[in-house]
């Protein structure tokens, strides 16, 4: 199933990946498309910086999908992953604003790695 994300890519994960994640484009940190993580396919992951992506669509503003997203991330946080979410609309309207966000964490981070 994951292979056939990664060749199926919606509008927004499609334009996540080209103009923000491909070719470790943030910070040199390499990101993944349609990894699956404790039995889920997350949309990006990068291993290094234990971070998940998800690119949230219309289907995602629905109240069953969003307790199943509830807890989907409850569980990739509880061990230790950090999970970024954006809608389709940021992604697709505002991409510059997702790269500051995806930036900043990536900064904090590299900043707890140089204390320790």
């Amino acid at each position: 199933k994951a292979r056939y994300l990664r060749n199926n890519m919606t509008k927004s994960e499609a334009c996540m990946w080209k103009f923000l994640l491909k070719n470790k484009a943030m910070n040199g940190y390499s990101f993944l498309r349609q990894r699956p993580i404790l039995g889920y396919i997350t949309d990006f992951m990068c291993h290094e910086l234990m971070l998940i992506i998800e690119c949230d669509g219309i289907t995602h503003l629905d109240k069953a999908v969003m307790l199943k997203d509830k807890y989907r991330q409850e569980e990739l946080e509880s061990v230790g992953f950090t999970v970024m979410r954006f809608s389709d609309w940021e992604i697709l309207n505002r991409i510059d604003d997702v790269a500051v966000q995806i930036n900043s964490y990536i900064e904090d981070y590299d900043k707890k790695l140089k204390k320790e």
